[in-house]
């Protein structure tokens, strides 16, 4: 009997010493990994989108800046924004190629245009607005 309660100790004493092994193992990991900054999605759109627009306006970063915060409020569906986006940041102008949005969205191409249009002139004419 004394032998069977002798084991039991020990088991529970070896559990409990793996289990807090793995606690303070995963614990420290958590801590060690160094805290990885990702780029600003803004920030690395106006940086594609400055050269573009270097040459046609006054002000390029302002113009990238105000076609950016436009168009993330203006355009609701994540896939059309992030395609006019991408078009911004290639070409400079607000474009959508077909082959960047799905095929259920591209109907939804020409009216995402006329949602940007005005605040994109209004960009390009006037970004401090």
């Amino acid at each position: 009997m004394t032998r069977i309660r002798d084991m039991r100790s020990t088991m529970l004493l070896q559990l409990g010493t793996a289990a807090l092994a793995v606690i303070c193992c995963l614990s420290s990991s958590a801590d060690a990994r160094p805290t990885v900054r990702l780029p600003d999605p803004r920030g690395e759109f106006v940086r594609q989108c400055t050269p573009h627009m270097l040459g046609r306006w006054a002000h390029p970063e302002a113009v990238c800046s105000c076609l950016h915060d436009h168009a993330a409020a203006v355009v609701e569906d994540a896939d059309l924004r992030e395609a006019l986006l991408r078009g911004i940041s290639e070409t400079g102008v607000p474009t959508i190629e077909t082959n960047w949005v799905p095929a259920t969205k591209q109907a939804e191409i020409g009216p995402t245009f006329t949602k940007i249009a005005k605040p994109a002139l209004q960009c390009m004419f006037d970004p401090a607005q």
